[in-house]
């Protein structure tokens, strides 16, 4: 049995880059777990994973918080904001298929942008919060 996180993460990357505002926004199907050296910006990448258990007394389940990372060099946080306004539309309650499990709800959580005066970009965080049970 695949583990419900690596579905989801699956399911998201899926919807991620087969919509087409966010891959234009992004200049391609720039969608990372680990982004590779000299990745021309703006990029997605995944973030953190918290896992817990989310059974009842007859359903065995997840309560999953995952989170996204927009990362931009543009001036100004225009491009980042856009990023993320089109992976919240796309994500926010939406009803992801998942192989061998099923996916009660996803909503974001969580957003935030900010520049790294560190790295010299832009990054925007969505943190969202997934339920899931098994599959029947």
């Amino acid at each position: 049995m695949t583990a419900p996180a690596a579905e989801l993460q699956k399911a998201v990357f899926e919807a991620l880059a087969a919509d087409a505002a966010v891959t234009a926004l992004l200049g391609g199907g720039k969608i990372y777990d680990h982004a590779p050296a000299n990745v021309a910006f703006p990029y997605l990448t995944f973030g953190r994973t918290s896992i817990f258990d989310w059974s009842t007394g007859t359903e065995s389940g997840t309560e999953q918080l995952f989170t996204l990372h927009v990362w931009s060099k543009a001036k100004g946080k225009k491009e980042t904001l856009a990023i993320m306004e089109a992976v919240r539309a796309l994500l926010d309650d939406a009803a992801l298929e998942l192989d061998e499990h099923h996916l009660v709800n996803m909503r974001l959580e969580f957003a935030e942008a900010r520049y790294d005066e560190d790295l010299s970009v832009h990054h925007g965080l969505l943190r969202f919060r997934a339920v899931t049970e098994e599959g029947e």
